[in-house]
């Protein structure tokens, strides 16, 4: 199972190749969300299913204490590429390989909204960086974990998560009792939002709802216009090592 982990760095350790292929992939993560996308994270790293058993990761929240101005994009990504280098260097003195499985990956996780700077954080983060990106914002790639939506949002996230609140049985994953829940609880992720049942797994329902909307768009148009569209299974499956949840 993989392994949430805080601010650790590759040092080196004896043991050559075979050494390097029993380490656990350090994967650095920044995150738009102070709440949403941490909590999330933490919960499919616990209950997931790692594609390969012996392959672990351990994620370090990179921007846990950050203020909301350095929360943009591009503020994001421009400190995300300081700390891949940084990340790289370390792992080439530990030994490790860019072809090693467990190289290290830099991650940031943002949403449309009405960021500014969206496509200079993308061409930024050619420079190795990957990104998650979800448009209008994070609770699209929640929702589809309830139903397939293709409509436009026209960019409010409000919207989104308006939706979001009013799926069935949403607002009891935070009591049996509860009848409905405000958009600040509902930032809080619950498990029976996400998790596999006997009778449904949300989670691949959720990657074949975002690839059929992705597939609209094509990748050399202006992803400030990609409404909807969320990536956020390849950073659970490239990035994270999980099958599923």
């Amino acid at each position: 199972m993989a392994r949430a982990k805080g601010g650790d760095s590759v040092t080196r350790k004896k043991g050559g190749a075979k050494g390097r292929n029993f380490r656990a992939r350090q994967v650095y993560i920044f995150t738009e969300g102070e709440v949403t996308e941490p909590e999330y994270i933490d919960l499919i790293l616990k209950e997931g299913t790692p594609a390969k058993p012996d392959q672990r990761v351990e994620r370090h929240f990179q921007n846990a204490n950050a203020a909301s101005k350095y929360r943009k994009p591009l503020a994001m990504v421009q400190e995300a590429v300081r700390v891949l280098h940084k990340v790289e260097r370390e792992a080439k003195d530990a030994g490790l390989k860019e072809r090693d499985w467990n190289w290290p990956q830099v991650w940031v996780l943002f949403d449309r909204d009405d960021h500014q700077g969206i496509s200079d954080a993308f061409r930024l983060a050619k420079e190795g960086v990957k990104i998650a990106y979800s448009h209008p914002c994070f609770e699209l790639w929640r929702l589809l974990h309830y139903q397939n939506y293709t409509s436009t949002f026209g960019g409010v996230c409000g919207d989104a998560n308006s939706r979001l609140r009013q799926q069935q049985g949403f607002a009891q994953t935070y009591g049996a009792n509860v009848r409905a829940v405000s958009e600040q609880q509902a930032k809080h992720i619950k498990p029976g939002q996400l998790l596999r049942t006997d009778d449904r797994n949300r989670y691949a329902e959720a990657r074949k709802h975002a690839e059929k909307i992705n597939a609209r768009h094509s990748p050399n148009t202006d992803r400030n216009n990609w409404d909807p569209y969320t990536d956020v299974h390849e950073f659970i499956e490239s990035g994270l090592l999980l099958s599923g949840y």
